[in-house]
């Protein structure tokens, strides 16, 4: 990894061009790493080049020479965030405390035992300070908008076992479906007329759905709506993930669940830890925007592990990062176990707000299903976004992840987004009155 104080980011007019120009750079043997870019240097979930100060002008000729749709250059320097200390009531919280905020104040990133301080800490005094925060900085940088997101759950056919997860191969409790392409594009329509911009596309890891047909749905969504589409529909091969960037997919979600490597492979007992992170490093090669995210209150998982997550997400470039409880689902190995808890969801949700700064952070389906408040409560934790259950009504009941599922519909995101003094869309074409 390229250090943060050597660092300089490249930014461009458009993602092909920055792939463009990190193929050149990269055919000349400098080292780059694709990052989300600042947020006082672009747009949230755009995506930068980052190279090391001894490679700038180097690159910077290169780039004169070769008109690739380079923008412009600077020197990376993490968000500061002045005032963060001032705002503190210095008379509830720990020096070591104090010291945790004076780095995110300045823009440098905590350490693993730092960030696990503050999602550990019992100080309600501390815990006030990471939640407001959290909010502060989710104002600074992303702002009061609310993002609305419609997902279309398309089939809960898969050929994996994990063993959380209701709609696993083999679990009896699933009736399973599979959507025509016609009734997914009539899907998309609807959201279009709603003025939603995003439709995301989510599945189980079905080997029906062949990159071909795939590739047909996409371009179908392009050219009769212009909508941005994201992916959610597990591990490909870098040649499918490349086949699909390329007919238009913007986005792709691939959650860790977790970069513990002992609770991940007794979570998921037919996948491979280091094949999932090199999936991530192909999407972020891609160009996507890169979606993950982990699962809070996992079997045998500790403060430590969630710190870790955080800094995965931090370090892998992250654009967009789903953080929700575990909720065991019925007829699966995990069936009896413990639920994730709400609080902790929501401390996890504002470190990383605090940590990852410039990214979407959803208000998650999860928390709502557990706690009637849940979306609303992440909202004023640092979240930014909200995802509306697309899928249709006959349908619906069998995309069961986790059992007793919250079907987010617009009327309850209005409600959240209400309740959190948060901003809608400027984009969406129907009001509150009319989604009840």
């Amino acid at each position: 990894m390229i250090q943060n104080q050597e660092r300089y980011i490249i930014i461009c007019y458009s993602t092909s061009e920055m792939l463009k120009a990190d193929g050149l750079l990269r055919s000349m043997e400098i080292k780059t790493e694709l990052v989300p870019t600042p947020s006082e240097f672009g747009e949230i979930c755009s995506t930068s080049i980052a190279i090391s100060g001894e490679d700038r002008d180097f690159a910077l000729k290169l780039l004169i020479e070769h008109p690739l749709g380079y923008k412009e250059i600077h020197r990376y320097q993490s968000r500061k965030m002045e005032g963060l200390i001032r705002s503190l009531k210095t008379n509830r919280i720990t020096a070591l405390f104090r010291e945790i905020i004076g780095k995110i104040e300045q823009g440098k990133t905590p350490t693993k035992g730092e960030i696990t301080y503050l999602l550990k800490t019992e100080n309600q005094g501390e815990i006030e300070a990471i939640f407001n925060a959290a909010d502060r900085m989710r104002k600074e940088i992303v702002g009061d908008v609310v993002e609305i997101r419609g997902a279309i759950e398309f089939s809960n056919y898969c050929r994996k076992s994990c063993n959380y997860c209701g709609i696993r191969k083999g679990c009896e409790e699933t009736q399973r479906y599979r959507m025509s392409q016609e009734e997914i594009l009539a899907e998309v329509h609807k959201l279009h007329a709603m003025g939603l911009k995003t439709v995301i596309l989510q599945s189980g890891e079905d080997d029906y759905y062949t990159a071909e047909m795939l590739v047909k749905i996409i371009k179908r969504i392009k050219i009769e709506t212009g909508m941005k589409i994201t992916l959610s529909i597990g591990e490909l091969s870098r040649e499918q993930y490349q086949t699909l960037r390329e007919a238009g997919a913007n986005h792709f979600l691939l959650k860790i669940e977790t970069t513990n490597r002992e609770i991940f492979n007794f979570i998921h007992p037919d996948d491979d830890f280091d094949h999932r992170v090199q999936c991530q490093k192909w999407l972020r090669e891609l160009g996507y925007v890169n979606g993950s995210g982990n699962m809070i209150g996992l079997p045998g998982q500790r403060p430590e592990d969630i710190a870790e997550d955080i800094l995965y997400f931090k370090e892998m470039g992250i654009h967009m990062i789903g953080i929700g409880p575990f909720i065991p689902a019925k007829g699966t190995p995990f069936e009896t176990c413990a639920r994730g808890s709400v609080d902790m969801t929501l401390r996890a949700v504002a470190v990383t707000r605090l940590i990852c700064k410039n990214v979407f952070l959803p208000a998650t389906t999860a928390l709502a299903s557990i706690d009637p408040d849940g979306q609303s409560k992440a909202l004023k934790a640092g979240a930014n976004t909200i995802m509306l259950i697309s899928t249709p009504m006959k349908y619906r009941s069998n995309y069961q992840i986790y059992s007793n599922k919250n079907m987010i519909d617009l009327a309850s995101a209005f409600k959240a987004v209400e309740d959190a003094g948060r901003k809608l869309p400027k984009y969406l074409n129907i009001i509150p009155e009319e989604a009840v």
